[in-house]
């Protein structure tokens, strides 16, 4: 299976018809099917190791302040418990909690509610560990490159510049800052180029990083996908974009 990395953007994506929503229905058509996903998503940011393992996991609301229609939506996936078994399994001798009420957050299904809209995709998510620094990340994903062979689409949900503080909320038509444009030029180019080490040390590269990463959790999920890349193998960027200048909707696919 490939592995992909998206750019979620505003929650308001899941009811939308956009550029972004209907290249993510193109992606769910063309990759091949998967018999699981496995989620790494910016939302399920906190101390520690955990993977989701209800059978049926519900939907996660979390955020504020949008319309009523957004939280009704529901993405009744399955669940898939021996397949968190097996990534508590891979990721020994990290401890690896099994979870039972976490759910899907919305970095998850407003994703996936246009990949596999009839929410017929086993789909569990694995807890990015807010006490571990990049390169701990890294390291860690690695050990899942097995899942790919086992048919688990690996898909990580963040954004690769995601700057609210600096975010038009009131010009959706606003153009990309001029610094967030240069850092997801300067990621596009080392991913292109198979270099990922220094966007794993992302907090090294300056000010254009600081601004285009000011919390951790919307980037950690790129350095997954990244992870899984073996010699070779093409990389790609099915979506591409800003949404409010500071919120960039890029997409890599490995694989």
């Amino acid at each position: 299976m490939p592995a992909v990395f998206f750019g979620h953007g505003s929650p308001l994506n899941a009811i939308e018809d956009n550029t972004y929503t209907r290249a993510w229905r193109a992606l769910g058509r063309a990759l091949p099917r998967p018999r699981a996903v496995l989620s790494i998503s910016a939302h399920w940011y906190a101390p520690g190791l955990a993977v989701t393992s209800d059978e049926t996991p519900r939907t996660i609301h979390d955020f504020g302040g949008f319309p009523p229609a957004l939280y009704e939506v529901q993405y009744p996936a399955p669940g898939a418990p021996e397949l968190a078994a097996r990534v508590a399994r891979l990721l020994a001798p990290e401890r690896v909690v099994m979870n039972h009420g976490w759910g899907l957050d919305h970095g998850t299904w407003s994703v996936l509610i246009h990949f596999y809209p009839q929410a017929d995709v086993p789909v569990i998510e694995l807890c990015l560990d807010a006490t571990k620094n990049a390169s701990w990340h890294y390291g860690l994903a690695t050990r899942l490159a097995p899942l790919r062979d086992e048919g688990v689409l690996i898909a990580g949900s963040g954004d690769v510049v995601h700057n609210l503080r600096l975010y038009s909320w009131n010009d959706r038509a606003v153009e990309p800052r001029d610094w967030a444009v240069r850092f997801e030029t300067f990621a596009r180019e080392r991913i292109a180029a198979r270099d990922f080490a220094p966007l794993v040390a992302y907090e090294t590269l300056g000010d254009d990083a600081r601004l285009a990463v000011p919390t951790p959790e919307h980037y950690l999920p790129l350095l997954y996908v990244l992870a899984q890349h073996e010699d070779g193998e093409a990389i790609s960027f099915p979506v591409e974009g800003f949404d409010r200048g500071s919120v960039s909707m890029l997409a890599v696919q490995v694989g």
